[in-house]
């Protein structure tokens, strides 16, 4: 599976599936975003996650199968700031990825038996919105991902500035003994 990150939690998988686009502007620091895709699939309504109109759909069929599991947006079952849907994609060849989206709490057994095993888990680190640098190292040590790869977290150049940079997952990741897991992406839109 090919993956293309376009910054904060927005991905392009196979040139066939865009996941979490951001609306122009939602997102500081981040340029408008234009792709072409097959499909586009958002884990909520959120404006930094939203962009469907950013995503030219390109009339071609989308090969990925796509598993839908509900879960919050934050640790009080979706009172603060609403559902998050986890999305479990898996190409023809059997190559599983999980995107988190915003999710807000550590999953019950149904959802980590879901994203469990994964060859790629896309994971919030930056924290304020999601869940934390050190819930995240945590959700990875229990679903055992092949590859780790943070997202929605600020940077230099974009993002939120109540969000934390990514330096505080990986120190806390180096100490977990997961380090070696995470691949980091160069988001085009830094």
């Amino acid at each position: 599976m090919r993956i293309e990150y376009l910054g904060h939690s927005c991905f392009k998988l196979d040139d066939e599936l865009v996941i979490d686009p951001y609306k122009d502007g939602s997102v500081p620091g981040l340029k408008p975003l234009r792709v072409k895709a097959a499909k586009v699939i958002c884990t909520h309504g959120h404006p930094d996650h939203s962009g469907m109109e950013c995503v030219e759909i390109d009339g071609n069929e989308c090969g990925l199968e796509i598993l839908e599991v509900p879960s919050w947006h934050d640790d009080a079952g979706g009172l603060l700031r609403g559902p998050n849907m986890i999305f479990v994609i898996t190409s023809p060849d059997g190559e599983k990825l999980v995107h988190l989206g915003d999710l807000g709490h550590f999953p019950n057994d149904e959802q980590l038996a879901a994203i469990s095993g994964a060859d790629y888990l896309l994971i919030p680190v930056g924290g304020y919105y999601t869940i934390d640098a050190e819930m995240a190292v945590k959700i990875c040590q229990a679903a055992q991902p092949k590859w780790i790869v943070p997202m929605h977290y600020r940077t230099s150049n974009s993002g939120y500035p109540e969000l934390a940079e990514v330096s505080e997952f990986l120190k806390l990741a180096e100490a977990a003994g997961i380090s070696e897991k995470i691949k980091m992406f160069d988001g085009s839109g830094d």
